[in-house]
């Protein structure tokens, strides 16, 4: 099975970021993603994972979805996945958990999505954490 590369552009200043460390995370979530995926394979040859701030995700929330303010995760099905820094750093706080393992819980999340789950009903969206989670814990060694 071919992976789809996987890239990670920071496109904020808000919050420092270990940009290598985090695309050597995606690199690693990637394949465990694709085992939930009936097919084992995505349709796109390249994902990038975009780092953002809060205004900027505002921003494509609003532009794509028509809801004001900002969301943690925004995936588009040709392969780019929009990640709200800011919205980890909080999320991290309010969690006691670290800002690293809600970025990476983001990241996965996304690729979720583009393996094909779909988290608006609450059973599935259950299913979805738990399996973030697991995906996260294998794939930070």
């Amino acid at each position: 099975m071919k992976l789809p590369s996987i890239k990670v552009h920071n496109r904020q200043r808000q919050v420092a970021i270990d940009r290598k460390e985090l695309q050597a995370f995606a690199r690693r979530a990637l394949p465990l993603c694709l085992e939930k995926n009936r097919s084992g394979q995505m349709e796109f040859s390249e994902i990038d994972v975009i780092l953002v701030s809060d205004r900027r995700m505002a921003q494509l929330h609003h532009r794509f979805m028509g809801i004001d303010g900002p969301t943690d995760v925004i995936t588009f099905q040709h392969g780019e996945i929009f990640l709200s820094v800011e919205m980890a750093k909080r999320q991290a706080a309010s969690y006691h958990t670290s800002f690293q393992h809600e970025l990476r819980l983001y990241l996965v999340h996304g690729l979720l999505h583009l393996a094909g789950y779909d988290d608006r009903e609450a059973l599935v969206r259950r299913q979805m954490e738990r399996t973030q989670e697991r995906i996260v814990a294998r794939a930070a060694a």
